[in-house]
């Protein structure tokens, strides 16, 4: 199982303040603040933005995306609305997808170095 995630931004001040508002209704905190590093998480940093200002912005359906669970549809909803509020892109809005296994709800959102981030939650499954 994946233990956490990283992902390079190209202004930390900036990615902090977006992903503390988007990543709070996914009941993620702030935990360890670096100068070149913010890891979020639940009980732990599960989720890393790591400064790196040269890097270029992300290609456009490059395929890449990171899914979060969420507790709830309201969740989901909030996740959106914080992105949108905050700078970032709708990619899909919060919505039933179908999957193989059992249809989910979710949103998806462009952040500002361009990562496609989505909030799902699974309402026939557990999330812990």
């Amino acid at each position: 199982m994946i233990d956490h995630v990283s992902i390079q931004v190209r202004d930390i001040t900036v990615s902090k303040t977006f992903y503390k508002k988007v990543l709070a209704p996914l009941g993620l905190k702030e935990f360890v603040t670096r100068p070149s590093a913010v890891g979020f998480g639940k009980r732990y940093p599960e989720f890393w933005i790591n400064l790196r200002p040269f890097s270029s912005q992300q290609e456009p359906g490059s395929g890449n995306h990171i899914c979060l669970r969420a507790q709830s549809e309201s969740a989901v909803a909030e996740f959106h609305v914080a992105a949108l509020n905050n700078g970032g892109i709708c990619d899909g809005p919060p919505g039933v997808r179908k999957a193989e296994l059992t249809p989910y709800f979710a949103a998806f959102i462009i952040d500002p170095d361009g990562h496609r981030i989505e909030a799902a939650t699974f309402p026939k499954i557990r999330v812990s």
